[in-house]
């Protein structure tokens, strides 16, 4: 049996994942968790964008998951709505390219282009 104080401690940890992933103003970052997506490693890149967002106490970030997104040979695929700026859609993304993300993009305001689909689909060969 849990104390009182654990079982605190695990509901104000859920509590704080779960309002990481309410909608609200602000920056959303959508991973796309179709089957597609989640084959391709969905699951840690959307586990590793809420870990730095909470990491880093940024406010105003929304991490949130949705469905197919319709390119699937582009899994895992991360879109990045930042108010004022239009939609970023990263392709192929992994845990190591989040922290990048998360700095460059959500903080400084600078998409990381070679991580984008317009990057990836001038430089396939």
């Amino acid at each position: 049996m849990k104390s009182l104080q654990e079982l605190e401690a695990i509901r104000k940890r859920t509590l704080e994942g779960i309002q990481l992933r309410k909608e609200h103003d602000g920056t959303r970052v959508v991973v796309g968790m179709a089957t597609c997506g989640i084959a391709a490693g969905a699951r840690p890149v959307l586990a590793a964008f809420m870990d730095e967002v909470s990491t880093r106490s940024l406010q105003g970030v929304t991490v949130s998951q949705t469905g197919c997104i319709g390119v699937c040979r582009l899994e895992p695929i991360v879109e990045i709505y930042k108010p004022g700026m239009d939609k970023v859609t990263y392709v192929k993304v992994t845990p190591d390219m989040v922290g990048k993300i998360v700095t460059e993009h959500i903080v400084n305001d600078r998409v990381v282009e070679e991580y984008t689909i317009g990057y990836y689909e001038s430089n396939r060969k």
